[in-house]
């Protein structure tokens, strides 16, 4: 029986990706287990916990193009640092690639790094199939940290997946739906509060809906959402979110981030008491 040997060249890139892989530890001993497609290995549930200062909260898009990314990125600026934004969806999907204003590279463990005034901005750097593919965060930096996990994935999608983005929103300290002023959009978040009112008392859940103000609400369109959307509303925990039609065009980039935006993202950071940043600038 014969051996052989491929002749195959290993190209430049490759060898780099094999480095990388060995400084993050991929071949270490039962590093081979649970690969995914492409031979990625899947982080599963309870393989990653915040560090003891660190502070999380989920931001969920109910519908697509909701604005997830752009709360997400509001409410770090909006922040007293430090914090970071970990945008957990494919690169395919990333509202957050052109937000930066300094770009960091791409970390050893496939998270790609950029910069926003005090905020680190941490997201994927391939393809993902599925949310189980996500890598596993990189370690806090600060002692105390505020980590905000732009939830890229329809949360019963999420919420069904054993993995560990799962477990981390199960457990976040707040987490904030983003819907539209619509009736698709106010049933989606219906679906999205009971999904999630089986591990969060209601003060955990912040409701941003954007749109025009709430007291110019087509009628009926508080009840498009049942008594999930209802019981937010009366419990003052519905934040409004201003149209911006600049990035309602443009989407984000590294232009100022609008400062009713800023303001809004201010009133979702109150209920988790944490400090905020009072300048206009972001």
């Amino acid at each position: 029986m014969s051996t052989q040997t491929s002749s195959r060249p290993v190209g430049v890139d490759e060898l780099k990706r094999a480095w990388d892989a060995v400084n993050a530890g991929d071949f270490r001993a039962g590093a081979g287990a649970g690969k995914g497609p492409r031979g990625r290995g899947t982080a599963a549930a309870g393989d990653w916990s915040p560090a003891a200062g660190e502070h999380t909260i989920a931001v969920i898009g109910c519908a697509g193009s909701a604005g997830a990314s752009t709360i997400a990125l509001a409410a770090g600026l909006a922040a007293a640092g430090p914090v970071r934004v970990i945008e957990c969806c494919s690169v395919t999907a990333s509202g957050l690639a052109a937000a930066s204003t300094a770009e960091l590279g791409l970390h050893p463990t496939d998270w790609r790094q950029g910069k926003r005034d005090h905020v680190l901005l941490e997201r994927a750097s391939e393809v993902l199939a599925g949310v189980d593919e996500i890598p596993l965060p990189i370690d806090a930096q600060n002692e105390t940290q505020l980590t905000i996990l732009d939830v890229g994935w329809e949360a019963g999608q999420l919420l069904a997946t054993d993995c560990w983005l799962a477990e981390a929103v199960r457990t976040a300290d707040q987490v904030v739906l983003v819907t539209t002023a619509t009736v698709p959009g106010m049933r989606r978040a219906s679906v999205a509060l009971e999904l999630l009112a089986n591990h969060w008392q209601p003060e955990q859940i912040a409701l941003a809906v954007r749109g025009p103000r709430r007291k110019k609400w087509p009628r009926g369109l508080e009840h498009a959402g049942g008594s999930a959307v209802r019981r937010a509303l009366v419990a003052d925990r519905c934040v409004e979110i201003p149209e911006e039609r600049e990035l309602a065009v443009n989407g984000l980039d590294s232009r100022p981030v609008p400062t009713p935006l800023l303001s809004a993202a201010r009133q979702l950071l109150e209920p988790a008491h944490l400090p905020t940043d009072t300048s206009e600038s972001a």
